[in-house]
């Protein structure tokens, strides 16, 4: 039976993809009410987003977790308008959604230098407020991270995927011979022979009822909703997570999966997606290869063998389907060919989409101006 153990837990401890902080704007300076002077605003808190930044980093350095802007300056005889209170940057990694307490979405940061205003600092003493200055917004404010990837490694536990990571890119991730190995997500580049680079991410692996937060699904989860494309990784043999669960053979392993990401985002079935069969150095590989494709080609003739609750309402298409051996080095290059042929094709569409959308434009605003 595989057992996660507390040396595990608190190593995916030490990865952290959320944070509750505080944050407050400046307050405003005072007044000068017998020469009509303005105190100075209060600093604003921006979060930005800044490459090579974790929310570990931020934790460790800032371990109170409060945020505070500059107070205005004062209105005086001297400087009749105060000056603005000094801002107070928060640098955050990219990927970043920012919730409010409720959990309502306010802010997304995905781009470097991205910037989001999570707290405005307060007005300054005149007329207006009878010359007394006005605090800044204070909230607290929760950033949860998505990583950014390219191609997002989705499988069980065990099927390979450590493995695959360290064969297509220069990640050295944990590997052995039991189930969750992979206990936080790891990055790493696929380098291509003209200096085209590939992000890929290895989340950890699932178990089944991991879209109702089983196994700490939901954290494993949301970061596939950012990656471009999908790779499912399937050991051909099947899977077992333990003795007390059933035996899943590579054609239910796959529906199965299909099925967690369904269940957790409907959407994510729409993500352009390829399947890596792993571990065909095994014996009886082949004939289970020959057997999972007869399965793959027409689904509907063997889902009646199937319990219901297994079957997703939509399936996956796969452009590619490879079968590979992390052992041996199988297939491995024909995999990155895949995968560098895929994410190409898709950049390759919205730069089309692009074209068209400013040609609509330029369209547009061309017959608005024979109008005029």
């Amino acid at each position: 039976m595989v057992r996660c153990g507390a040396a595990l837990l608190r190593k995916y401890g030490n990865f952290i993809d959320s944070l509750r902080v505080y944050v407050r704007g400046g307050t405003g300076g005072m007044g000068y009410p017998r020469l009509g002077g303005e105190g100075g605003r209060g600093g604003d808190v921006w979060l930005v987003a800044q490459e090579r930044t974790t929310l570990k980093s931020i934790k460790h350095r800032y371990p109170q977790k409060r945020f505070i802007a500059g107070t205005g300056a004062n209105s005086s005889v001297k400087a009749l308008k105060g000056e603005k209170g000094k801002d107070c940057e928060v640098h955050v990694p990219l990927g970043i959604s920012i919730l409010c307490n409720d959990g309502t979405q306010i802010g997304e940061l995905n781009a470097a230098g991205e910037r989001f205003l999570a707290a405005r600092g307060g007005l300054g003493g005149s007329l207006v407020t009878n010359f007394l200055p006005c605090k800044g917004q204070r909230r607290i404010v929760h950033l949860d991270l998505k990583l950014i990837a390219d191609v997002g490694l989705v499988g069980f536990p065990n099927a390979g995927k450590s493995s695959l990571l360290s064969k297509i890119s220069h990640a050295k991730p944990e590997i052995a011979d039991y189930a969750f190995t992979t206990v936080q997500p790891e990055l790493g580049k696929i380098m291509y022979a003209d200096y085209k680079q590939i992000s890929v991410a290895d989340l950890p692996g699932l178990i089944e009822g991991a879209h109702a937060n089983k196994g700490r699904g939901h954290k494993f989860l949301k970061h596939v909703e950012r990656t471009k494309q999908l790779l499912l990784v399937v050991d051909i043999s099947g899977f077992q997570l333990s003795i007390k669960t059933r035996f899943r053979t590579a054609f239910e392993t796959i529906l199965l999966l299909t099925k967690e990401l369904e269940l957790y985002k409907e959407e994510l079935l729409t993500k352009p997606a390829l399947l890596a069969i792993n571990k065909m150095d095994l014996p009886c590989a082949k004939d289970n290869l020959n057997e999972l494709m007869k399965q793959l080609q027409n689904p509907e003739d063997f889902l009646h063998l199937l319990q219901e609750e297994m079957i997703p309402a939509n399936t996956l298409e796969f452009k590619d389907i490879i079968p590979l051996s992390t052992y041996t080095g199988e297939g491995i290059e024909e995999l990155k060919a895949h995968i560098r042929k895929c994410i190409d094709e898709e950049a390759e569409q919205e730069n089309e989409e692009y074209r068209r959308r400013k040609l609509l434009l330029l369209q547009t605003s061309e017959e608005q101006m024979n109008r005029n």
